[in-house]
């Protein structure tokens, strides 16, 4: 149940981008400016996912009037070339060059309607799921192609595909082809990988799946070099099948049991022949080596004890570094050279938070988004063979230097250390200030000191804003095992326990303290006014969780099951301690304005979650608000239901707890 508080402000006025060359060490210099209209905050970004093509030739990002959203594309060297893809309203997830001459372009769609199955009259009823999907823009003809075709394969066995992908499509390059492997899903939702030819368009079906696999990885010469399987029903039993050797059979070179944790394959290692698996040992995430030749699986790597995610070449398809996050994403490249280029980059933005988004083999051009008190929130595009960078534009139309965002961390009652974050507002002593606590999503989630558009806009208005890293926060394997068993317990009591430190510290008035989520965190929105009341005198909750047992009814099965029973201490859905935790159960001790927020589209924490608190809230006689979000997703996905939450919320923390 994940809810980022990030995402995509309205803007477009981009017709040709702004570039304004400037040499690494004079860059754009301005001053803050406040403050700023929270319909720029409700709005999509005005310019996002910027990516360069492999050769560094042409350049695409996403630029957003309102909910109107279009595709910019075109030589990097001559910006009154490009052309432009209106995609409109539809959920544009993110973009990616497959080769120089062809885009791909993630999309996403809500689906709550019955699906018919085969021609025999089964229907399967489905509930409302969000399907990802894929459209390749061929850039010199100008046109998009859905992918998987699922004409071209037709019904094979009774078996009809819908239009529909899991995970992220692997490029490869064959003699002088764009080869896509893309995992597809049929009507019962069952996996398929599946082989595209950008070059002749010919799309076959590689490989039929089933309830047991995992996924694939292809290997340089587009063969099927490993499999993740996870048998749930038996046994809970998870294996990885590897080709050895180059040999046409798959051979099970590991296995084990596991009801949550299963290992996962990262992709190439940094060596020839070897893959990276990660597998939870210990209490901590441990990265091996898988050797292609003989199967076996080698010490724990080194880089694995900092690193979090790795850093594939898109030409040699080889691990070449990795990233870890503490207050923001560090990279760190094993070639020397290359480390040098990105430490020239970081010196130059010194001071300031510097994201990588997107880079050309060996590091020749990279597009970075930085964050800082110098430049802004803005991208930039640098090349490292001239020493010049290039501004982009500002990431939103009317934000030129967001807020500060100050680490903090404090002790909880028994003494466990929360990392969290705090932004002010601009202009006002920090002494006696109003405070809104604003958990993040997940749980199984973090905050960093990165742009927030949600804390951002809520501290625009007078608050002080408090992002607490809650124990089974992913901190760290440690940060988020501490976690378990504490869903409605000690997870949220680490929310109050800052409020009270920042009392302590003379920072906010704890008098006027407000709390507001979203997913999970508005479930600790609505648990801080029944399970642990007498600190908030509102609360805010976004798409967020009141009836336990009844979520589990309609998510609970294997897996997620025994995920969210991990979190919250339970044994099932029939477990007496759920309705302990359950707000809905505890409305007799709520005294304070609730307003509740929900996507009617919502395919994550259903609806109905918000209106049931509500019905028995209004049944009890307490102060309490519902808004739909009419056609809106868990993740706040359009511009003006987006702007919608964040003025409703504004109103109502205006009248229940005044800034002023």
């Amino acid at each position: 149940m994940v809810r980022s508080n990030h995402g995509p402000a309205e803007g477009s006025k981009v017709r040709g981008w702004p570039f304004v060359a400037i040499a690494l060490l004079g860059l754009l210099r301005a001053g803050p400016a406040r403050s700023v209209p929270l319909e720029v905050y409700g709005h999509l970004p005005q310019i996002e996912d910027v990516a360069l093509s492999p050769d560094g030739s042409q350049i695409a990002f996403v630029t957003t009037a309102g909910d109107d959203r279009v595709i910019v594309v075109g030589p990097l060297a001559d910006p009154k070339s490009v052309f432009r893809l209106r995609v409109g309203d539809q959920k544009l997830r993110g973009i990616g060059w497959a080769d120089n001459t062809h885009l791909m372009m993630r999309m996403s769609a809500t689906y709550r309607s019955t699906i018919p199955i085969g021609g025999g009259g089964f229907v399967f009823f489905a509930k409302t799921a969000e399907l990802s999907q894929l459209q390749v823009l061929d850039v010199p003809a100008k046109k998009a192609t859905i992918v998987p075709n699922t004409n071209q394969v037709g019904a094979s066995n009774g078996v009809h595909w819908l239009n529909a992908i899991s995970g992220n499509p692997t490029v490869r390059t064959l003699g002088d082809h764009t080869v896509l492997f893309i995992r597809g899903v049929d009507l019962m939702l069952m996996p398929a990988l599946f082989r595209l030819d950008l070059n002749t368009g010919v799309q076959t079906l590689l490989k039929q799946g089933t309830e047991s696999t995992g996924g694939w990885v292809i290997g340089a010469n587009g063969e099927v070099v490993a499999e993740e399987d996870y048998f749930e029903f038996q046994q809970q039993r998870w294996s990885v099948l590897a080709r050895l050797n180059g040999n046409d059979t798959m051979t099970e070179v590991a296995t084990g049991h596991s009801g949550i944790d299963t290992p996962s394959l990262l992709g190439f290692g940094p060596e020839p022949d070897t893959l990276v698996i990660e597998q939870v040992e210990d209490g901590a995430n441990v990265w091996r080596l898988l050797s292609l030749r003989d199967g076996k699986v080698g010490p724990p790597m080194a880089e694995g004890k900092a690193l979090q995610s790795p850093i594939e070449s898109n030409k040699a398809h080889r691990m070449i570094g990795g990233v870890y996050v503490d207050d923001e994403p560090h990279y760190v490249f094993f070639d020397p050279a290359i480390q040098s280029k990105w430490d020239g980059i970081l010196n130059a933005f010194s001071g300031e938070q510097v994201r990588l988004l997107s880079a050309t083999d060996g590091l020749t051009k990279v597009v970075v988004l930085v964050q800082g008190a110098r430049h802004g929130y803005a991208y930039y595009i640098i090349d490292l063979g001239t020493g010049h960078a290039k501004l982009l534009g500002p990431a939103y139309d009317g934000i030129t230097h967001p807020l500060e965002v100050r680490r903090i961390t404090y002790a909880a009652q028994d003494g466990f250390m929360v990392p969290a974050y705090l932004t002010l507002p601009a202009g006002r002593a920090e002494k006696g200030l109003p405070l809104v606590v604003l958990p993040h999503g997940g749980p199984e989630a973090r905050d960093t000191a990165e742009f927030d558009w949600w804390s951002q806009a809520i501290a625009d208005q007078g608050y002080a804003v408090l992002q607490p890293n809650f124990r089974g926060s992913t901190v760290s394997r440690k940060h988020l095992e501490a976690g378990f068993g504490e869903w409605g317990r000690k997870m949220q009591t680490d929310l109050s326990d800052g409020v009270r430190y920042l009392a302590k510290q003379g920072i906010i008035d704890p008098a006027r303290v407000c709390i507001m989520g979203g997913s999970y965190g508005g479930y600790a929105a609505l648990a801080g006014v029944t399970l642990d009341p007498g600190v908030y005198r509102c609360a805010i909750s976004d798409a967020g969780l009141s009836d336990l047992r009844r979520m589990l009814s309609d998510k609970g099965w294997g897996m997620t099951q025994r995920y969210l029973d991990r979190f919250m201490g339970v044994n099932g859905r029939s477990d007496p301690v759920l309705d302990a935790i359950s707000p809905l159960k505890h409305i007799d001790r709520i005294t304070v304005p609730v307003l509740l927020i929900h996507g009617r589209d919502d395919s994550v924490v259903p609806f109905e979650q918000s209106q049931l608190m509500y019905d028995a809230m209004k049944h009890a006689g307490k102060d309490v608000q519902l808004v739909q979000l009419k056609h809106e997703d868990h993740w706040l996905s359009h511009s003006d239901t987006r702007l919608q939450m964040l003025q409703a919320s504004v109103q109502f923390l205006r009248a229940h707890n005044p800034p002023d």
